[in-house]
């Protein structure tokens, strides 16, 4: 595909951070049939993530989110790219997040074969560029699940 032209990407994720967003929102959907995030705010120090969800997750089921994240970092799964046009966008793949403005071709961000979905923000290499994955604290109020956590690659 030729002269791609995305959106420009008004933020400056931390890639370790935001890379492991993406598993978390697969390992959340796969685990609760919940959807990709409400919302995010991910930072270097940390992140926080919000589900809309009828019943939080028990803490059994938190230390398995967590470990399930740790396992998918170890497996050092690459990250790769694909540009497609809006027509070409794999079934399953949902595009309810993209903004109003979002250009006709979409990169697919690819991580292994556990997660694909449409983002133009910063990733690693591979998920073994994480680190590591620790979930700091959890909370639910009003059908809001939130989990913040933090990724330590150094």
């Amino acid at each position: 595909m030729e002269n791609i032209a995305l959106n420009l990407h008004n933020k400056e994720e931390f890639a370790p951070a935001h890379t492991a967003e993406h598993l978390l929102n697969q390992t959340m959907d796969r685990m609760f049939h919940c959807g990709r995030s409400k919302d995010a705010h991910i930072e270097r120090k940390k992140s926080k993530i919000n589900w809309p969800m009828q019943v939080p997750p028990t803490a059994e089921q938190i230390a398995v989110i967590e470990s399930t994240i740790n396992d998918l970092i170890s497996k050092d799964l690459k990250v790769t790219f694909e540009y497609v046009s809006r027509d070409e966008v794999p079934a399953g793949v949902p595009l309810d997040k993209l903004p109003d403005n979002a250009s006709e071709t979409l990169r697919l961000v690819r991580i292994g074969d556990y997660d694909v979905c449409a983002c133009i923000g910063q990733h690693v290499q591979s998920t073994r560029e994480i680190g590591s994955f620790r979930i700091t604290s959890t909370s639910y109020k009003d059908g809001v699940f939130r989990i913040v956590y933090k990724v330590n690659n150094e």
